[in-house]
């Protein structure tokens, strides 16, 4: 059976306490009513008071089990060290509300005194009752995550798998054909594919802009031994926060400038980065765009991840528009 480190958002924390206080006022209100000598109000807040106290105890035994213990241990034993940590936050937590109560002579300690050792210890076994239950609760959320983020991962990786792998044939044989006419230019070739193919496969799927620009201009380098330097690349950087995106976003929709936008003259692609990212160029202006393979990839990574989407604006110029998530 796998054993699962026990740990737990701040979130949970709130919900356990919020759950823990409730209970204890509830519980508290039972004694209440249950007896004329013990309405008043220290009756009322012990229940919260122990509930709280017990979370405290809870919180510190599971900080340095989890930091300082656990971590040195064989995992066989983390289930024991984890119960027992749990039996003794409810009866430490228990026994310090009643010390408190007691110190000021309150109506409820008068009643429970004759039983506080039986109570301290039905306290911790009930506490660790709910540890067994919450260690449940954990390892089942844990497990689940870990499903649904390798279900991410995997779609994230089968739509990178989809790219266009035509850049890379016709790259390779444009630089054959270059060997022979310029052999600077095809080494300098060679070397601008391998950079662009070394950032293609890191693992990754979100990098830095600056990261995906240089890319972006690796890319178009290539291109132009095709293009035969028609392809003019502008820049214009005014963001002030760090923007990080799916590799070969921005590489694609300039792939899509060049496709659908050379005519045969100098094509300017303009890239501008702000809070949101603009791709635009002068070529050929298509009225119906679809959202074929590379567009709807594209898309679908950006929602994936978490990063944004992408949209087609209208204009004098082919522009697609990454709305980056603030």
């Amino acid at each position: 059976m796998e054993v699962v480190e026990l740990k737990i958002s701040i979130r949970d924390w709130i919900y356990i306490g919020i759950i823990g206080i409730f209970f204890g006022f509830f519980l508290s209100l039972f004694f209440y009513f249950l007896n004329d000598r013990f309405s008043n109000i220290s009756t009322i807040l012990f229940g919260p008071v122990t509930s709280l106290c017990i979370i405290i105890f809870s919180s510190i035994f599971m900080t340095v089990s989890n930091n300082y213990i656990l971590p040195s241990l064989d995992d066989k034993f983390w289930y024991i060290i984890s119960f027992i940590f749990s039996f003794l936050s409810g009866a430490l937590g228990f026994l310090f509300s009643y010390s408190i109560f007691y110190l000021f002579y309150t109506n409820i300690t008068t009643m429970i005194e004759p039983y506080s050792l039986h109570l301290t210890f039905t306290v911790g076994f009930l506490t660790f009752l709910m540890g067994f239950i919450l260690h449940q609760f954990i390892s089942m959320k844990h497990r689940n995550e870990s499903i649904r983020n390798e279900i991410l991962t995997s779609k994230i990786k089968a739509l990178e798998n989809e790219l266009n792998p035509h850049f890379l044939f016709n790259a390779l044989n444009s630089m054959s054909e270059l060997v022979y006419i310029d052999s600077k230019k095809a080494e300098q070739s060679i070397l601008n594919l391998s950079k662009f193919l070394r950032n293609a496969i890191k693992i990754d799927s979100l990098i830095d802009i600056e990261n995906e620009l240089d890319m972006v201009q690796t890319y178009v380098d290539i291109e132009n031994i095709r293009f035969n330097d028609n392809i003019k690349l502008n820049i214009r950087r005014t963001h002030k926060k760090n923007i990080k995106l799916p590799k070969f976003s921005i590489q694609l929709l300039v792939e899509n400038a060049i496709k659908h936008g050379y005519v045969g003259k100098v094509l300017n692609i303009y890239i501008d980065v702000n809070d949101d990212i603009y791709i635009s160029n002068d070529g050929r202006i298509t009225q119906n765009i679809k959202f074929g393979t590379g567009l709807s990839n594209l898309r679908n990574r950006l929602e994936l991840l978490n990063v944004g989407k992408l949209r087609f604006e209208n204009s004098d110029k082919m522009r697609f528009k990454i709305e980056v998530k603030q």
